[in-house]
């Protein structure tokens, strides 16, 4: 699994670094599937986000229009999943791989109830529950207003996090073998 995860990842900067005018279209879709309730269980892209920040720390890409397209993809993916929650309620646990997976509707749940709207700030840095958090919030009609000011604000900063972090390795890497 991680060989593979790590293979998805090279190849998709690689193909970001031969095409710098698609970097934000794809950090938007990367940001936007790992944030989206079924699709985060089946595409995990923070790998991709990190080797993408590598790339911002060589100067090969601007940091800005990334990390916009990065915040709005998780924030779009985050209010989707919300959204879905609202309509579906319950029923959201029978569609797969939700099915699949029946632990993370009732840690989203214990989740939320414990935390409340910061648990949508917190919850978006912890995998499973970056997607189950914004279905259930959805689920349990979360104030609208109140989700969507966690939602964004933990985007923006998730997604420096994690094009940042790809930089913090880079500066590490550097430091310790003093290249």
């Amino acid at each position: 699994m991680f060989a593979s995860l790590e293979a998805y990842a090279q190849e998709i900067v690689a193909f970001v670094a031969l095409h710098r005018a698609w970097a934000p279209p794809i950090v938007f879709a990367l940001a936007f599937g790992e944030s989206l309730a079924f699709i985060s269980l089946l595409v995990p892209a923070w790998a991709a986000l990190v080797g993408i920040g590598v790339l911002i720390n060589s100067g090969a890409l601007s940091f800005w229009p990334v990390w916009i397209a990065a915040a709005l993809g998780a924030a779009i993916g985050d209010w989707l999943s919300y959204w879905i929650g609202r309509k579906l309620e319950y029923r959201v646990q029978n569609i797969w791989p939700l099915s699949r997976n029946p632990r993370l509707i009732p840690m989203g749940e214990a989740f939320v109830k414990k935390w409340g709207v910061l648990g949508i700030f917190i919850g978006r840095f912890f995998g499973p529950l970056r997607a189950s958090v914004p279905l259930v919030a959805g689920i349990f009609q979360m104030p609208y207003w109140h989700f969507q000011l966690a939602n964004f604000s933990s985007a923006f900063v998730w997604a420096a996090v994690l094009l940042t972090l790809g930089d913090v390795v880079t500066t590490g890497v550097r430091w310790l073998w003093g290249g």
